[in-house]
């Protein structure tokens, strides 16, 4: 199962902004709440690049595997600040890429709160799985251990 987990932190690094860590059906996405939401945004976009371009993450589109080799549509996240009212991330997806649109007025650990449910509901779609250690690991629940 997927789980993705997005958390305003106060132990990065200095000048490391937005942090992401993966482990099998895992990423774990700390963010600097004590930072403003424009720079932390323009840092997680690096990073989330960095997470697509290990080749590990891909999106099945109605009958087609997109993976970040896709020739004419690389697999990719992007986050968006847009002017507007909402407090919840709208989520977009289309073939290869996911955007995710915030309020740039919100707070960095207010958008960090905002995402878990947000990426709670885009993941129940069905449409993404991870390539871990030459397992895949997608978002339908674990099979029971025998004891």
């Amino acid at each position: 199962m997927l789980d993705v987990a997005y958390e305003a932190v106060d132990d990065l690094p200095p000048g490391k902004l937005a942090d992401i860590e993966e482990d099998r059906g895992r990423i774990r996405v700390r963010l600097d709440r004590a930072e403003p939401l424009a720079g932390v945004v323009r840092q997680l976009n690096i990073e989330i690049d960095r997470l697509m371009s290990s080749a590990r993450w891909f999106q099945l589109w109605g009958d087609e595997i997109v993976s970040r080799a896709t020739p004419d549509c690389p697999l990719r996240i992007r986050y968006v600040l847009k002017d507007w009212t909402l407090d919840e991330p709208a989520v977009a997806e289309d073939r290869g890429v996911i955007s995710v649109y915030i309020n740039r007025g919100l707070t960095t650990e207010q958008f960090a709160a905002a995402m878990n449910p947000a990426t709670k509901k885009q993941l129940a779609g069905g449409r993404w799985f991870q390539l871990y250690a030459g397992e895949i690991i997608d978002n339908s629940p674990e099979p029971m251990s025998q004891v």
